[in-house]
């Protein structure tokens, strides 16, 4: 299948238009144009090859949704005109203990990334979504419903799983008070979700001017985190607190809000190990945890959970010749506050 798409030919350097060819439809294969695709900041990291092995020329992007044009002859669970779409990974090993429990992004031979690795022959490098066309197993694609328009969930197939899992596990609804550090590309899902959920929701940020922001999408509370008499004030208060921020903090200043067996889940990605007090753990036996994405059951519930509160990520869609100046701005946290490409323009 030919396939129009941008991609980094070489680290550092600028994404540029790239011709490829997908694979041939096979027998349990969807195939579907792609309508928007969207910019995950870990596109950016890999792109630049700041996390080290990427695979070059790579096609980024694992936020894809799409209308399903054709499938193979064993496909049960789409149709032509469906709305599907794609997220961080496009296989696994399909027999570890995580795969059999519908946790297929924790599983134990390695989950196959949607782009920048190998599919699993160990030939075919997988190239992502930035393109116009793509060729997945049905088992990997997820149903978009209807109701949802397009262009806000392509987030939601990674900034948004990436927040509704830990909500899901913690069991957050009704009296749950969750704090949400940061309202960027994942922060701002993890507070439409958590207030969905019926929680009380208060957003910690170093920027004022997003508190119009925050409460417009749910939060009850929003506290500049400048002010350090904040976490004297707000000390014990918090069921859940959700860290979706890259920059480094005191991780202690948030251990000590968590009440009785609180947890603080870390999802964002630091560039240096927190350094972590044992006694703020003892006390009041809290949990310091990790979160990512989620499982292919746990991404359509949530894309039904959308669906069912009108739930999509804001975002600001542009062209493909955009990308660059998009990845720049995403590095400055200057989007509101995910950026999607218009795969119509690649």
């Amino acid at each position: 299948m030919e396939t129009r798409g941008y991609a980094a030919l070489i680290a550092k350097a600028p994404l540029q238009p790239y011709s490829f060819v997908r694979r041939d439809l096979r027998a349990g294969d969807i195939a579907f144009d792609i309508k928007y695709s969207g910019i995950c900041h870990s596109d950016i990291h890999q792109a630049r090859e700041e996390w080290g092995d990427s695979i070059f020329p790579m096609v980024p992007g694992h936020e894809i949704v799409g209308v399903v044009t054709a499938i193979g002859s064993a496909v049960t669970k789409f149709a032509i005109g469906d709305h599907v779409g794609v997220g961080v990974f496009i296989d696994s090993c399909r027999t570890c203990e995580n795969c059999l429990s519908g946790q297929q992004q924790y599983c134990l031979d390695g989950m196959t990334g949607t782009y920048n690795g190998y599919e699993r022959d160990g030939k075919t490098v997988a190239q992502g979504g930035y393109a116009n066309k793509y060729v997945i197993d049905q088992d990997y694609a997820v149903l978009v419903p209807g109701n949802l328009e397009l262009s806000g969930v392509a987030p939601l197939l990674c900034a948004g799983i990436t927040l509704y899992s830990p909500l899901r596990h913690w069991k957050v609804g009704i009296g749950t008070k969750v704090g949400v550090i940061g309202l960027g590309g994942l922060g701002h899902m993890g507070v439409k979700f958590a207030a969905a959920m019926g929680a009380e929701v208060t957003v910690f940020s170093h920027s004022a001017s997003k508190e119009v922001d925050a409460k417009r999408m749910g939060a009850k509370h929003f506290v500049v985190t400048k002010d350090a008499e904040i976490f004297e004030d707000l000390k014990e208060s918090y069921d859940l607190i959700l860290n979706t921020v890259s920059a480094e903090l005191d991780i202690n200043l948030y251990l000590g809000l968590l009440k009785l067996n609180g947890t603080l889940v870390v999802i964002g990605l630091p560039g240096k190990p927190y350094e972590v007090s044992a006694f703020n753990l003892l006390r009041l036996r809290r949990s310091l945890a990790g979160s990512m994405i989620g499982g292919l059951p746990e991404l359509q519930e949530m894309l039904d959970f959308c669906a069912e509160k009108n739930i999509l990520s804001d975002v600001e869609v542009i062209n493909a010749d955009y990308i660059n100046e998009a990845y720049d701005r995403t590095v400055a946290s200057d989007v509101k506050y995910r950026f999607v490409i218009d795969a119509s323009t690649f």
